[in-house]
């Protein structure tokens, strides 16, 4: 008896390495299942896209795009949206006694800005380059 005692326990002992052996070969099985999920998930998804140009009535993927882009209103951005191309603006003499005519109009550096069409830091630095800002006081 003692042998067939002891032998129940080599099972017994073996039985959990056994059963997370399955649990192993089965998590593999699923993980590749998955895998091969998401592949084919991966492949329709790219065949519905390709042919959503011609779904809508285009007839090249860059119209398409661009259809897609004006809808959004998305695509372009700040001034190419309103038909401009950005120019850096030129501070000319001209420009800054200007600034110092409206600066005494005790205008806006904003307003200044605006109806010179320059940048609000362009005015900030003609401000200082002219000494017309005071310095901040430390406290």
């Amino acid at each position: 008896m003692p042998s067939l005692l002891l032998r129940q326990r080599e099972i017994s002992d073996c039985f959990p390495v056994y059963m997370a052996t399955n649990i192993i070969k089965e998590l593999e099985a699923a993980r590749a299942k998955v895998a091969a999920l998401e592949e084919s998930l991966q492949s329709d998804l790219k065949q519905k896209l390709a042919g959503l140009p011609a779904e809508y009535g285009f007839t090249d993927l860059k119209a398409f795009i661009k259809a897609l882009k004006s809808a959004s209103g998305r695509g372009t951005k700040g001034k190419a949206s309103q038909g401009k191309k950005g120019k850096r603006a030129r501070i000319t003499p001209e420009v800054k006694a200007q600034v110092k005519e409206l600066v005494g109009q005790e205008k806006t550096g904003a307003q200044i800005a605006k109806q010179l069409g320059i940048s609000l830091p362009s005015v900030q630095n003609i401000k200082k380059e002219l000494g017309l800002v005071q310095a901040r006081k430390k406290k």
